[in-house]
């Protein structure tokens, strides 16, 4: 029976007793997939959950918390009623693996925050250097998220797009189309606020994560369908004409067809190389060599500073442009614009040299992005 769109009392006792999802009743009703698949990747993602705050926090510096998620299966109508005005949309599908859509979703004052922590600036403006700030945070959350799909399923070959950030209205949002599993999660950056984080996976994606989850039949790659094959003993078929030939079908299996029986098929787990770094070989040395006089740029950075339009056009001789580092303090050493060092300035024979006082980690590349 079709619903009307009201809900039973047996559906309103199941969200009260449920988490706060902060999203609407019509949200929570599901239109595809089982209560066993939604449980399924419920629980899932609230166990990464804890690996995600830790990324987070180790990324911006601040005492983290992400809790859920809560997850419902529903329509783009449903989420788009629920975003603000303005959203950041970070899209990173799964290519391999799971293939479908991947979408996150952050308010507007969420990916300022991160952005502001990272960055370590205030009014942050969320211009391009922004948006692959928070790109890159994403990046490190859904390498968590593979990671334990991975060691859960089994499933080796899970991959996805670099994420790509933007922020737009939410009237532009391109959500998948039909109906997809939503993930919301409520995050607090450390300074006692809410925000709402949204974590969209399209229903083929969803579908096939829930049955590895579950041990259940896998879709085909791109189909939000289960596969299902038929049974296709021969057993009791009759096909017309066949009586008329002296060749009763009843009861007659593929071995009376003059077929060997095979016997069930003998499934084998595909090896993967190992991803870890390994030692160099001879040939991959040489391969290396090749490039070796391959000039870069490198640049040493004082420091940095933001002027209004005016006060630029009004500077003149003996204009004195005050910096954001302070004096003493270890300068940024760049190769073609990415920071890979810090260091001291030094003199050497009446010229400016610096001294590497430290090489910089890519977890604190990250942080000094901006």
């Amino acid at each position: 029976m079709m619903s009307d769109g009201a809900l039973s009392q047996a559906e309103i006792d199941a969200l009260l007793s449920g988490v706060d999802s902060g999203i609407g009743a019509s949200t929570a009703t599901m239109s595809f997939g089982s209560e066993a698949d939604r449980a399924a990747l419920e629980k899932f993602f609230s166990s990464t959950a804890g690996a995600l705050a830790s990324n987070l926090s180790t990324l911006t510096g601040a005492s983290v918390t992400l809790k859920g998620p809560f997850v419902a299966f529903c329509g783009q109508d449903n989420l788009l009623n629920e975003l603000p005005q303005t959203v950041t949309v970070i899209t990173a599908n799964y290519t391999s693996g799971f293939p479908g859509e991947h979408v996150f979703i952050v308010s507007e004052d969420a990916a300022k925050a991160i952005a502001a922590l990272m960055t370590k600036e205030e009014d942050i403006n969320l211009d391009e250097m922004a948006m692959s700030v928070i790109g890159e945070v994403v990046s490190q959350l859904i390498g968590t998220q593979i990671t334990a799909m991975t060691d859960k399923t089994g499933n080796k070959s899970i991959a996805s797009d670099s994420p790509a950030a933007v922020n737009i209205s939410k009237d532009t949002v391109v959500l998948p189309a039909g109906d997809f599993a939503l993930m919301t999660y409520q995050l607090d950056l450390g300074d006692g606020n809410s925000h709402s984080m949204w974590e969209v996976l399209g229903s083929a994606p969803a579908g096939d994560i829930a049955k590895s989850l579950t041990g259940g039949a896998i879709s085909a790659p791109g189909s939000g369908a289960n596969m299902q094959m038929p049974n296709m003993g021969m057993s009791g078929m009759t096909m017309p004409g066949m009586q008329n030939m002296g060749m009763p079908m009843g009861g007659m299996g593929m071995q009376g067809m003059g077929m060997p029986n095979l016997g069930p098929a003998q499934m084998q787990s595909v090896q993967f190389p190992n991803l870890f770094p390994h030692k160099l070989t001879p040939q991959e040395s040489g391969n290396i060599g090749l490039i070796m006089d391959v000039s870069m740029e490198m640049t040493v950075e004082l420091g940095r500073t933001r002027k209004l339009i005016k006060e630029i056009l009004s500077m003149g001789e003996g204009t004195i442009i005050e910096l954001d580092k302070l004096a003493g303090e270890p300068v940024d050493i760049l190769v073609n614009h990415k920071l890979i060092a810090k260091g001291e300035v030094v003199v050497i024979d009446e010229n400016f040299g610096v001294r590497v006082t430290e090489i910089v980690s890519p977890m604190d590349r990250f942080s000094e992005m901006g």
